[in-house]
């Protein structure tokens, strides 16, 4: 028999540094409702399930196609992007609703990702082209390289991986699965390259690529399939011949 209503259970926090609570929502069941057009349900009309007015749900979100991340929140306990998580998919019972855990709360459902953005710039995650002349036609990549390349360029930054990963932590200088993944990418590319020693340099610090604990948590969370664990393998490589070179260059 299907949904009469939905039934939310949202964790809600009004400032980064306030308590945390719960409140429940009941909305009509509609055909093909996803989470993010459950919300936008409940800021119509800002009431709990037990009758209270309270203020709307506060969340992110951007493309609303599962490329640009910022909707990423716990669903039912499993991080994933609330624009496709559809009602219909998600069983029986209350959907439960939180942000998060592993980047400081902004407020309810939006975090802050900078810790990861940080990271990104920490290992030059770009490609170093001021644009100030004409540099004339980019290397030609095969077939190969560039399948192998956009796998790793479909990273969203949504965090997925991060919430997963046992190392990645408050107590932890581990800077987590995607910019290290991000090296992988740029180092592989041809003009990338020119600053590749720059990035192993940043991985091979505290945080870097030693302090994965390779869990592995990180591949079965990304909804994009990147295959993270074979970025870390081929890094390890990398970084194995700069200490050696380093070595005997003494």
């Amino acid at each position: 028999m299907p949904r009469q209503t939905i039934e939310l259970r949202v964790k809600r926090q009004d400032t980064p540094t306030g308590r945390s609570r719960w409140e429940e929502f009941s909305l009509p069941w509609q055909p093909n409702m996803n989470v993010v057009a459950c919300l936008m349900e409940i800021r119509k009309h800002p009431v709990t399930k037990q009758g209270q007015a309270t203020t709307p749900v506060h969340w992110e979100a951007s493309c609303l196609e599962e490329v640009c991340g910022s909707c990423t929140m716990l669903v039912n306990g499993k991080p994933r992007q609330s624009c496709t998580a559809l009602v219909d998919s998600l069983g029986e019972g209350a959907i439960v609703l939180e942000p998060l855990t592993k980047f400081p709360v902004v407020r309810d459902l939006q975090v802050d990702r900078s810790p990861m953005f940080d990271a990104l710039k920490r290992v030059k995650a770009w490609i170093p082209i001021d644009g100030t002349y004409d540099l004339g036609a980019g290397p030609r990549l095969s077939p190969a390289e560039q399948e192998t390349e956009y796998a790793f360029s479909r990273c969203m930054t949504c965090g997925c991986c991060m919430e997963v990963c046992p190392q990645y932590n408050d107590h932890s200088e581990f800077i987590g699965p995607a910019p290290i993944a991000q090296v992988r990418l740029f180092n592989s590319h041809p003009t990338g390259r020119m600053n590749a020693q720059e990035r192993l340099d940043a991985i091979m610090g505290r945080g870097g690529l030693a302090d994965c604990g390779n869990a592995q948590l990180c591949v079965e969370a990304c909804p994009k399939e990147i295959p993270l664990t074979e970025a870390f393998g081929e890094l390890g490589r990398q970084v194995t011949l700069s200490w050696l070179r380093q070595l005997f260059s003494k």
